[in-house]
This record gives structure tokens, sequence and C-alpha cells, in this order.
């Protein structure tokens, strides 16, 4: 492509690229601790009903009240969440007044008695054990029991932001640019952030969580454009991996700062506050020239030329740069991109319908059963803080893999084994014994990383099917669709009360059927960033007048490709 080459005559791989991608970066180290910030903020404590107000049991130990006030689950030999004696149980108590442990929770005779004494609700609140955190907000507004799908709903309201976000500045900055979006988002993430610290409930919570959440969007997708619009086509695998890291890295940090802050106020607050110094260095960063070619700026991206050859040490290369040559070597670029562009624009052509219809469902199934794996670390059995680094180291030898099979193999087969494998790894658990922790995390963590792996192949892969002058839309559209994937996945647990092996059953089999859908998407590899709809066409021309070709057409190739199978 014609941007290609002048991109080359000023330093397509120096100083400013390095900086520019470096700067980009940070904020995505902490984007992963707001995605997941819900497995500590939400941790679910050891609870139990508190005792009777009306009762004066202070001369009993605390462990002889809970005998006497609390009956304990049979299934688990723990006292009941939810229930409480209507009246003290006295004949729990010994002889002499002590813990007597006579009772079995598996025994006839207790499954007896817990049937014939009258129980209740939690009528005066809950009593929590609070050794691992100080305070989460389970423990503040008492999200138990009756209230216990709102800790779901909580997650699900801060990805429903982060869809809402996904479609406003998805087409906001590709009609105002991708730096102007950038300083907002990063300006909301810090504010949002700050504000869900100092909620004084957990409706104002949800709130200022979904306002972050929106500006998250925002900030990966412009982020991510920024990155892609300045460096040439034969290093975005690598750089598009290291983006990837970046959020892996970001986990790691993330159940580190979550151990040495257990208090989910200050913890809250510690994750939104880089944002504000990720605000303030934003102001350094260029506008895409791409962009500004495309949208009749030509003179700032002339400027902005310019001052990329001038950080990368080419400032003779750069001075040769002028309007004329500019708009010369995107003239075709200039005439294909006239008139607005809406997320329609994604369907208009076979090509494009094909291309939006595959990703929707990699990226929806990607994050669906992502999350579904992720946001309920408790269930494992293990310590959260550890099961959250081994959760996210398995990150980095997947991403290497995937790197390589990028490079080797291309997008599509590695989009469409990251997917298979992930899903076939969720389904073989639901075979394994719920005893059997340590096979089950085992299975989980390795599920977890071939889709981790699919992000990074997806994020890539979308960058590179849409032109530049529906990126945003395109990148928009895909991320709204993985976050709706987000949005269920909680919703999906809360199915686990009633039939265990379902949730498992539907993360597992949504991965595999998207991972045949994306066969049908075109290779990428070595292919020129395009910036029009009329390049992805042109370039599915190419594949449909490569030779030896059968003649044979699929129904599905017939709906959205209009293209013989290879």
């Amino acid at each position: 492509m014609a941007f290609g080459d002048l991109l080359e005559q000023v330093g397509s791989t120096g100083r400013f690229q390095v900086l520019h991608v470096t700067l980009l970066c940070m904020p995505i180290l902490m984007m992963a601790s707001h995605n997941l910030l819900q497995n500590f903020v939400a941790s679910v404590p050891p609870h139990h009903c508190s005792v009777h107000r009306n009762l004066s049991l202070s001369s009993l130990s605390p462990e002889q009240v809970l005998l006497l006030t609390v009956p304990q689950d049979i299934k688990n030999s723990r006292p009941e969440r939810c229930l409480r004696y209507a009246a003290p149980q006295w004949q729990h108590l010994s002889e002499n007044g002590t813990y007597s442990p006579k009772v079995k929770r598996d025994s006839s005779n207790d499954t007896e008695d817990l049937l014939d004494a009258e129980l209740q609700g939690c009528k005066d609140g809950w009593e929590y054990n609070m050794t691992e955190m100080s305070s989460t907000i389970i423990s503040e507004w008492d999200l138990v029991c009756d209230l216990r799908s709102l800790k779901q709903m909580g997650q699900t309201i801060y990805m429903g932001g982060v869809l809402v976000g996904a479609v406003i500045f998805g087409g906001l900055s590709d009609r105002f640019g991708r730096r102007f979006l950038l300083l907002i988002s990063n300006l909301l993430m810090a504010v949002g952030g700050t504000c869900a610290a100092f909620s004084t409930s957990f409706s104002v919570f949800c709130l200022f969580r979904f306002i972050t959440g929106m500006a998250l969007s925002g900030l990966g997708l412009n982020s991510f454009s920024l990155i892609v619009e300045w460096i040439p086509t034969r290093v975005r695998t690598v750089v598009g991996t290291g983006t990837g890291y970046c959020y892996t890295m970001g986990q790691l940090i993330l159940a580190v700062v979550a151990y040495f802050i257990r208090d989910w106020r200050w913890l809250t607050l510690a994750v939104s506050v880089p944002f504000y110094i990720t605000f303030l260095y934003s102001w350094w960063f260029l506008e895409s020239a791409r962009w500004l070619v495309l949208n009749r700026k030509s003179e700032q991206a002339v400027k902005n030329l310019k001052t990329v050859a001038r950080i990368n040490g080419r400032r003779e290369e750069g001075d040769r740069i002028n309007l004329e040559m500019l708009q010369d070597s995107m003239k075709k670029e200039m005439s294909c991109s006239q008139g607005s562009y809406s997320v329609v624009d994604l369907l208009r052509t076979p090509t494009m319908r094909n291309i939006t219809i595959c990703l929707s469902a990699v990226w929806f199934s990607t994050s669906f059963a992502y999350y579904g794996l992720s946001m309920d670390l408790q269930k494992f059995g293990v310590d959260i803080y550890l099961i959250q680094v081994i959760f996210g180291a398995v990150d980095i030898p997947a991403k290497v893999v995937v790197t390589v099979s990028m490079s080797i193999f291309g997008r599509r087969p590695s989009q469409c084994a990251a997917l298979i494998l992930s899903g076939v790894t969720i389904l073989i658990n639901i075979l394994v014994p719920y005893e059997k922790q340590t096979v089950r995390t085992t299975l989980a963590v390795l599920g977890k990383g071939c889709l981790a792996a699919s992000f990074n192949c997806c994020y890539l892969y979308s960058g590179e099917l849409y032109p530049t002058i529906i990126r945003q839309n395109g990148m928009g559209w895909v991320s709204m669709m993985a976050r709706v994937g987000a949005m269920v996945a909680p919703m999906v647990l809360l199915l686990g009360e009633a039939v265990p092996w379902l949730p498992g059953f539907i993360y597992g089999v949504a991965p595999i059927l998207s991972g045949v859908v994306a066969i049908y998407l075109p290779e990428t590899l070595g292919a020129p960033l395009p910036d029009t709809i009329q390049d992805v066409d042109e370039r599915s021309s190419k594949v449909r007048t490569t030779p030896n070709c059968k003649l044979t057409v699929r129904s599905y190739h017939d709906l959205f490709w209009k293209t013989d199978e290879l």
C-alpha cells in the first residue's frame, strides 16, 4: 500500500515506534486489573447467620454459640450460610456445657434433628470470616443468600459498560480521531474507578463500574488502532503479541496488588490511580496519519510524518514529503474514502459480511468462555491469589505458541485450533469428578490458555481484516460481541445451582462451534493493511482468481463470499 512506502521512508521501526508502542501499552497493563477485579473485591467470605439479638449468650464461646444457633450444612459439614434455628438448640451441648461433637453431619440422626428443628432466614444479618480479605462488597452490602445473584449482576453491568463503550467509542474515533478518544478514555477510567472506590451503595458502585467499563473499551480500541496504524506489516505479529503480553502481565500485577491490599476500596483505588498518569502523557501521542489522510486532514498528516522522521533520525527523508506527494500516493484511498461510514458498511459487500459474521462468532465465544472460566476462581478450591497467578502465567507460553503458529501457519488455522482445543478441554473437564480438584484446575488452566491464545490472535486478525476507514467501526462491533459474551458468562454460572454440569457444557460447545465458523475467514499472513473496502474486495478477488481452484461452491460461500472454494 502507498502509505506503507511513506512509513518506510520516515522510519517504520525507529525510536518513535518503540516509544509510541511502549507508552500505549502501559495502560493495557492495568486493563486486566479492572476486568478481573471482581474476583477480589467481590470475593465471598465464609459466612453464617448472626445470633438472635434478643439472646444473651455472652457466657458461651463462639463455637458454642454457633452450635446452638446455626445448623450444619449436610453436604459439606459447614455452618449453613442462609439459615439459622428459630430458637437455640440447647441439646447440642454436652452435659458439662461444652461443645459436643457427637453429631456427624452425614448421620441419619443429624438429618432428623435438622428437619425437626424450626429454621428461619438470617433476620439479624450475617457474620463473616474475614481472614483472607478485610473487606469486600459482599460483606459491605450483604450480597449473599437471596441477594447472591447481585454479585454476578455487578460483573454483567460492568461488561455492559464495556459493550456500550465499544459501540460509542468505535464510531466516534472514526469520526473524531483515535488520539482525542484515547484522552477521554484515560480520564474516564481514572475518575470512574476513583468514584467506584468511594461508593456508598451497591447501585452507585455499579454505576461507576459501568462508566469504567465504557472507558476501558475506548482505551483498548484506540490504543490498538494507534499501534497498528503506525507500524509496518512485517512487525504486526510481534507487536500485537507484545501488546497481549501486557494484558497477561496485568493479571499477575493484579494478583500481587490484591495480595497486599485486602480492602476492596483501596484495591479499586490502587488500580485506578495509574490512569491519571497515562492521561497526562497521552497528550504527546500523534494522531494516526492514515486516519488524517482519509479524513481530509492531509496537512496535519504531513506534519506528523515529518515529526516521526525527526524522532527516527531521518529528517532529510521527512523534509522531502509534501502535501502533493502524500495526496498523489494516497489518491486511490482518498477517492474511495469519500463520504461517511457506519456499522452498516460492515455488511455492505459479500466479503465484508463474511468477515463481520465470522468474527462476531469468534469474539463472542472467546470472551464468553474466557470470562466463564476466569470470573469464579473460588470454585477451584485453591487460594484465589495463587490461581490468579497460574491463570495469568499460562498466557505466556500460550501466546508464544500462537505467535509462532500465526507466523508460520497463518492467522486462520491458529484461530481455529485455539478455539477448538479450548472447547474440547472444557468439555473433558465436565467428566472429571469434583473431588479431583487438581485435575480439574489443570484442565481449566489449559482451556484458559487456549482462550488467551485465541484472544491474542483475534485482536491482530481483526485489525488486519478490516480496512482503515471503518477499522474502528469493525473493532467496535466485534468488541461489542465480545462484551455480549462477557455479559452472558456470569449469568450462565447461575445455571450451575440447578444443573452443575450445564455451565461447563455451554462454555465448551461455544468455542468449538466458532472455531468451525472461523474456517471461512480469509488469510492475512503477509498481506498489506487494507485502507478501504475496495482493498478488502480486491484481496478477496485475488483469492478467487488463484489457480488450481475447484469449481464447486458451498452454500455458505454463495451467501457470504460468492467465491469458489480453494
